[in-house]
């Protein structure tokens, strides 16, 4: 399968595991523990129909969207995703443009390969930036005054890794760091030599470039090992939302959102939004979806904190879906990783115009010219029929003009 042939995400599923080592391949596709959370994140979008409307003016579409002040061209964004470029090295600065080119956001995540001064000098309008609290508050303070003064758009904290979750794939491919290269490894690298020789032309293991200011040893090991000493923080609490909301004057995101409880406790520290997400299936195995408990976090904050849902994205008519059930946008990591993975940053062009093509496609079936007509009124769930009219709105027996 070549870049031309995909039509689809699954596609470039295909196309990265062609492309990359087991080892590398398996440490992005898969959960934790038996990867019930990955499944329940597709299956909970499953769980709905879109009723197609027709006889609708839908010949002119608009799926751009707000959120923060800023009007994007699509209610799509690409997740943070750490150590992007040991897929693919400079994966970070291609996502970011091609984010860019679409006119959509770019998550970039606090442990990426490209620092985020490379990244936002690529793409300054459309990159949001990712932190995870730290053992040490100074460097937490350190990494939003960086953000703040190169003038990133949004800030997103994510909470919900006080510790690794069991990552069964990597445990039996020997995913560690430093990475055992038992005969195993040897040979998928033999198998995938064009992967192989970019890895070893670009030094090996990349380096956690937004860590190095924080590092003695400037290394990507020793990076890395800071990174690891540092995350998670399992002591911390919401006193570092707290920390966080006074030293950031710009919009704040916090990631990893479940409990209808938490997400009211977030807006009440002043979040200016919440990411619905169970860490795309890689935390919690029996965490519930995000889109199942969606509704009801909607209902806890109010219509004044922006919902984004993240997990188990894959087509159009999923974040269509999030949309009727009161979510501003959705992001996605795996598709994002998979398509730069095995392409590049075409690939990366690639898999947001299919996103795109999708969403408009979606939207014109169920008679909807923009997002502004999305809402419960558009979802059944399957079997269920449409509400019946009321009597004083059924529709009149016109009858038939006679002939001349």
């Amino acid at each position: 399968m070549n870049l031309r042939s995909v039509v689809n995400v699954e596609d470039m599923r295909h196309l990265a595991r062609a492309a990359l080592p087991k080892i590398a391949f398996d440490f992005i596709d898969g959960g934790v523990e038996d990867e019930d959370g990955l499944a329940a994140n597709r299956d909970a979008f499953r769980q709905y129909r879109l009723f197609p409307r027709y006889l609708v003016d839908v010949s002119k579409r608009d799926q751009s969207m707000e959120i923060f002040g800023q009007k994007y061209a699509s209610p799509i964004g690409i997740s943070p995703m750490g150590i992007a470029g040991f897929f693919r090295p400079g994966a970070d600065l291609m996502l970011a443009r091609a984010a860019a080119e679409a006119n959509i956001p770019y998550i970039l995540s606090g442990s990426s390969c490209d620092s985020i001064e490379r990244v936002m000098a690529a793409a300054p309008d459309t990159t949001w930036f990712q932190i995870y609290g730290t053992k040490d508050v100074a460097i937490v303070d350190d990494l939003v005054r960086r953000a703040s003064a190169l003038k990133v758009k949004v800030l997103a904290l994510t909470i919900d890794t006080p510790i690794l979750g069991g990552r069964e794939r990597n445990m039996r491919n020997g995913f560690t760091r430093p990475i055992k290269l038992t005969p195993g490894v040897v040979l998928q690298g033999l198998l995938r030599p064009r992967w192989t020789m970019d890895f070893l032309r670009n030094g090996g293991v990349p380096t956690m470039e937004n860590w190095k200011p924080y590092s003695e040893k400037q290394d990507a090991n020793s990076v890395a090992d800071l990174f690891g000493s540092q995350t998670p923080a399992p002591a911390q609490t919401w006193d570092i939302l707290h920390r966080i909301r006074r030293l950031w004057s710009g919009p704040l995101l916090v990631k990893g959102v479940l409990h209808p409880e938490d997400a009211l406790l977030c807006a009440r520290a002043g979040a200016d939004g919440i990411i619905i997400s169970n860490h795309g299936g890689r935390q919690l195995d029996r965490a519930p979806a995000p889109l199942e408990v969606l509704p009801d976090i909607r209902t806890a904050v109010g219509s004044g904190v922006e919902l984004i849902v993240d997990g188990g994205v894959r087509r159009g008519s999923d974040v269509i879906i999030a949309n009727c059930l009161g979510a501003r946008m959705c992001t996605f990591g795996r598709p994002a990783m998979f398509a730069v993975a095995g392409a590049g940053q075409p690939g990366a062009e690639k898999l947001l115009q299919i996103m795109r093509r999708q969403i408009d496609m979606i939207l014109t079936q169920i008679g909807c010219a923009s997002l502004r007509d999305l809402g419960p009124q558009c979802l059944a769930h399957p079997g269920r029929l449409p509400p019946a009219l009321p009597a004083t709105t059924q529709p009149h027996r016109v009858p038939a003009t006679a002939g001349p």
